[in-house]
């Protein structure tokens, strides 16, 4: 992973416009990002209640992440936190927080709260384990 990331920098991240890698932010003010993270193709950010990811994070492609959600009116910060990595495909919905080195599995459909180490997959998405850190 160490030579993956030797060169990174920070994306330009422009309101609803894809970065070089293909993934877009809405409402880009209330987006922050942390260092040497890795976003995939084709994933979506909605920020307008604030979207935080962390150091080291791994998002897959495909992705879907919300701060508000228009079919339910739910709203709320979302936070992905330092060295957590997120299956392609999946979604995290408004007021959910994954925690450090927490693994979701892909296609999850994330709506509550992943512990730092946990292993959560499915949909919706549920804690099958806590590794060791």
């Amino acid at each position: 992973m160490k030579e993956r990331f030797e060169n990174w920098t920070y994306p330009d991240v422009e309101e609803g416009k894809p970065t070089r890698y293909n993934w877009m932010v809405q409402h880009v003010d209330n987006f922050h990002l942390g260092f040497k993270t890795d976003i995939g193709a084709f994933t979506y950010i909605n920020a307008k209640n604030v979207v935080t990811i962390e150091d080291y994070v791994q998002i897959g492609s495909h992705c879907a992440i919300y701060s508000l959600s228009t079919i339910d009116g739910k709203a709320g910060p979302v936070t992905l936190k330092k060295g957590c990595r997120l299956g392609s495909h999946s979604v995290v919905m408004p007021g959910v927080t994954i925690g450090e080195n927490a693994l979701v599995g892909a296609h999850s459909f994330v709506t509550v709260d992943i512990p730092d180490n946990a292993v959560a997959f499915g949909v919706p998405a549920k804690v099958s384990r806590i590794r060791q850190p």
